[in-house]
C-alpha cells in the first residue's frame, strides 16, 4: 500500500524516464513542421492530416495496453515495450526524404506512446495515496517537461552549428536518437511493479468493463471528448509563430519558453488540484485554452505569441496531470489502467479531426476562422463540465 502522502520512488524513476524521452522528443518535435513544410514540401493540410493520425494512432492503441495492464498486472513490460518502439522509429524519422515517410514514422512512434502511457500512468496511480495524487502527476510532468526545455535547446545549438538547412534538421534527429534509449535502459533496470498492482485472479471481458465504468466517468468522458474536437496538434501553433515572422531559432526559443512555464506550473497546479478539487481547476483550463485560442486568431507581434505560449503551458499542466489525477480517484485499482486508457483513446479519437479541421480551414479561409472556431467549442466544454461533471 502507498504512503497517503508520500511521493513514491517510481514517481520519479518514471520521470527520470520521460525527461530523457522528452529530451529526445522535444529536440525533434518544434522543428518538424518546419522541416515538412520547407525541405519536404509538404501544405498545411499535409501537416494536419500527418499530426493528427499520430495523435489518433497513440490514443488509439492505449484503451487496449490499459486494458490488458489491467488484466496481467505487469505494467512494466508494457512501459518498456512502448518507449523501446518510440526509441527505434526514431531511427526512421531521421533518413525521411518524403512526407508519407515521416507520417508512417510518426504513426509507427506514437504505437509506441499508445503502449506505454495508460500503463505508466497507473503505475503512478497505484504508487501514490490519493491526498497526493494531485502533485505527484504534476511531479511526473515537470521532470517530463523539464527534458522539453533541454531538448529544444540542444537542437537550437546543433542547428547554430550545421545551419537551418536539410543537414542540420538531419544532425538534430540524429543526435535525439541517444536519450531514446537511455531512457529505456533506465525502465529495465530500476522500475519496479507495485504490490498493488497484482490483479485478481479474473478480470470481466473488455466490452462488459468498459459497461460497468460509473456515470460519473462516462460523464467527465462525454464532456472531455466534446473538448478535443477543439484540441488540434500544437504544430499549428509553431506554424502560426512562423507565419507572424517569428525565425525557426525564434520558434525553438519561444518553445522553450512554454515548456518553462509548463514545468514551472504542474506541481503548483497538482497540488491545488489536491486542495480546491480537480473540478475547478479543470474547467479552468478549458476556458483558458478557449482564450489561447483566440489569441492565436489574432495575434500580429512575437509578444503576442509569447505570452500566448506561456498561457498554453499553464493549461497544459492542468490538462496532462489533473485529468489523469481526476481518473484515479474516480476509479479503482482493477479498472485504472482501462479507466486512463479509455479517456485517452477518446480524446485521441478527436485529434485526428480536430487537426484536419484547422488544416483545412486555415488552408481555405485563413487562421482566424479556425481557431476562432476552437475557442468557441472549448468554451462551451468549459462551462459544461462545470455544470455536469460531478
Amino acid at each position: 500500500m502507498p504512503d497517503e502522502k508520500r511521493i513514491s520512488p517510481t514517481v520519479y524513476i518514471l520521470g527520470v524516464v520521460s525527461f530523457l524521452t522528452d529530451i529526445s522528443s522535444e529536440m525533434i518535435f518544434p522543428i518538424l513542421p518546419l522541416f515538412l513544410t520547407s525541405i519536404l514540401g509538404a501544405g498545411k493540410e499535409v501537416l494536419g492530416l500527418i499530426e493528427g493520425i499520430a495523435d489518433s494512432t497513440a490514443s488509439l492503441v492505449e484503451i487496449f495496453s490499459g486494458y490488458f495492464s489491467d488484466k496481467s498486472g505487469k505494467r512494466k513490460q508494457f512501459v518498456i515495450a512502448g518507449y523501446g518502439i518510440s526509441s527505434l522509429v526514431k531511427i526512421i524519422i531521421a533518413f525521411s526524404s518524403t512526407w508519407w515517410q515521416v507520417l508512417i514514422a510518426r504513426g509507427l512512434e506514437r504505437v509506441g506512446k499508445g503502449i506505454r502511457t495508460s500503463p505508466r500512468d497507473a503505475l503512478i496511480a497505484s504508487s501514490t495515496g490519493a491526498e497526493v495524487r494531485g502533485k505527484a502527476f504534476g511531479l511526473h510532468r515537470a521532470m517530463d517537461t523539464s527534458g522539453a526545455i533541454i531538448g529544444p535547446i540542444i537542437a537550437y545549438l546543433i542547428l547554430m552549428k550545421f545551419g537551418s538547412l536539410e543537414p542540420g534538421y538531419r544532425a538534430v534527429f540524429l543526435a535525439a536518437i541517444i536519450p531514446a534509449f537511455l531512457a529505456v535502459l533506465v525502465i529495465a533496470l530500476f522500475v519496479r511493479e507495485p504490490e498493488k498492482a497484482v490483479p485478481p485472479k479474473s478480470r470481466p471481458p473488455f466490452w462488459e468493463a468498459l459497461r460497468q465504468m460509473t456515470p460519473q466517468y462516462k460523464m467527465f468522458l462525454k464532456v472531455s471528448l466534446l473538448f478535443s474536437i477543439s484540441y488540434f496538434s500544437f504544430a499549428f501553433f509553431i506554424v502560426r509563430a512562423a507565419d507572424m515572422g517569428i525565425s525557426t531559432a525564434g520558434v525553438l526559443i519561444m518553445y522553450v519558453f512554454y515548456n518553462l512555464i509548463y514545468a514551472l506550473s504542474s506541481v503548483p497546479v497538482g497540488i491545488l488540484s489536491d486542495r480546491i478539487g480537480r473540478k475547478p481547476v479543470i474547467a479552468g483550463a478549458f476556458a483558458l485554452y478557449a482564450a489561447v485560442c483566440l489569441g492565436f486568431a489574432f495575434a500580429s507581434q512575437w509578444w503576442h505569441a509569447a505570452i500566448l505560449f506561456a498561457l498554453y503551458g499553464v493549461f497544459v499542466a492542468a490538462d496532462e496531470s489533473v485529468n489523469k489525477a481526476f481518473i484515479a480517484d474516480m476509479t479503482g485499482e482493477e479498472k485504472r489502467g482501462l479507466a486512463l486508457g479509455a479517456y485517452n483513446t477518446a480524446i485521441g479519437a478527436a485529434y485526428l479531426p480536430a487537426s484536419i479541421m484547422l488544416g483545412a480551414l486555415w488552408t481555405i479561409s485563413g487562421p482566424i476562422a479556425g481557431f476562432s472556431l476552437a475557442a468557441i467549442i472549448a468554451f462551451a466544454s468549459a462551462l459544461m463540465f462545470w455544470k455536469y461533471v460531478k
